[in-house]
């Protein structure tokens, strides 16, 4: 319906992307986008290691297999006509023991099924070929695996939203959400804008935003703090295009790797240790009401249960960088302690479930005139604006 209101909470590149495509899609309809920081894409989108994800992972069928696909042709096709990065420097899911080859078989036939561009098995000789300084004892090669940019392309999405007579309202915490007669009334403080409907892109927040709107207690957001090293300037010569390990099929985050960035910079990580607070960059930073948040959830509880072993051993690699770099050294050998400083650090909105379940897939639904997106971790970045396309088909019942 044209002159309707759509607000849309958060402005990290999922919530800028749904903004724009429905400014641009929607002729007539206003936008205004409600982001409680004083600039865009502060969180998730501003800690991005920069990936465009190509498809590799995900399972045949699901949102992200489909959205990441389609999400990889609009974002190379919106960085080149922006002049914003994008750089095809490949990536190899290396093997480096005989029992990961058949989880690797597993990944290849997974990628073909999802249509992964030109993906290709190879041999310990070919992986020397493209990198020489890597180890291994067979590979998958994706040479249409990119990265970018993700803050800048969020930041010319909100551009977009503007230029289409949208609005982007920084410094507007959403304390309140109460459905009124034909719409909604989204208030900061004593501040309120009415909305005939609301799209729910929070991100770290997503859960508590939710709450606000009478959704569902579940799932709930768990923050798993990723922290990097960055190799020194003189060794980034070692690592020609993203190194990956084959993932642990147990869990959604794909491992310690090495990830070259735009700025020419290689970042070495993330781990996954959990967060003190849902914004917990640091290790020091610790929120009593998120702690408490997680201690009363029982799914917390039955995650800890299943895998204390492995968080145990991604805290010790927190605290110690020679642990942290013990795995990384199997897939570049040689590279150490003396080789990497610390670097930054970022934090994941993981989605759980109640009895424990890491939720895997992206999770949107509705609740009458509010869309929530429950859980977008990685690839949402890359599958932004595919997902911004799934949303709004959504909210306006397009086919």
């Amino acid at each position: 319906m044209a002159d309707e209101t759509i607000g849309v909470v958060g402005a990290g590149i999922v919530g800028l992307a749904t903004a724009r495509e429905i400014a641009l899609r929607r002729p007539g309809t206003r936008v205004v986008v409600f982001e409680k920081e004083q600039e865009v894409s502060r969180h998730q989108t501003g800690h991005n290691s920069g990936v465009v994800h190509a498809g590799i992972y995900y399972t045949p069928g699901s949102l992200k297999a489909d959205l990441c696909v389609r999400g990889v042709a609009l974002l190379r096709e919106y960085c080149q006509d922006r002049e914003l990065p994008y750089q095809e420097i490949g990536k190899l899911v290396v093997a480096v023991r005989e029992d990961e080859l058949s989880r690797m078989e597993n990944l290849y036939q997974r990628a073909r099924n999802n249509h992964v561009p030109e993906l290709r098995r190879i041999s310990r000789e070919e992986i020397k070929e493209l990198e020489p300084h890597a180890g291994g004892i067979a590979a998958l090669h994706s040479p249409r695996t990119a990265i970018t940019d993700y803050p800048a392309v969020a930041r010319a999405f909100a551009t977009d939203v503007t230029d289409s007579g949208g609005e982007v309202r920084l410094g507007f915490p959403v304390t309140s959400i109460t459905t009124v007669p034909r719409g909604i009334e989204v208030a900061s403080g004593q501040d309120r804008v009415r909305v005939d409907r609301l799209i729910l892109c929070a991100g770290l927040q997503s859960d508590s935003v939710a709450r606000l709107a009478q959704d569902r207690q579940e799932p709930r957001i768990i923050p798993f703090r990723g922290e990097y090293m960055l190799l020194k300037p003189d060794r980034t010569d070692l690592v020609r295009g993203l190194i990956y390990p084959v993932p642990d099929p147990r869990y959604p985050f794909l491992g310690v790797h090495f990830t070259p960035r735009v700025d020419g910079s290689v970042e070495v990580g993330p781990n996954a240790v959990l967060a003190l607070a849902k914004e917990g960059y640091r290790r020091s930073t610790v929120s009593p009401r998120d702690l408490l948040g997680l201690a009363a959830y029982p799914g917390v509880w039955k995650m800890a249960a299943q895998h204390w072993r492995t968080g145990v051993k991604e805290y010790r690699g927190s605290f110690s960088a020679a642990a942290f770099m013990k795995d990384a050294g199997l897939y570049v050998p040689g590279v150490g302690v003396r080789d990497v400083v610390r670097g930054g650090a970022g934090v994941r909105a993981q989605a759980l479930d109640r009895d424990g379940t890491l939720v895997d897939d992206f999770r949107i639904h509705r609740v009458g005139r509010i869309t929530a997106v429950r859980n977008a971790p990685s690839p949402a970045a890359t599958a932004s604006m595919a997902i911004a396309e799934h949303i709004t088909a959504a909210v306006f019942g397009d086919s």
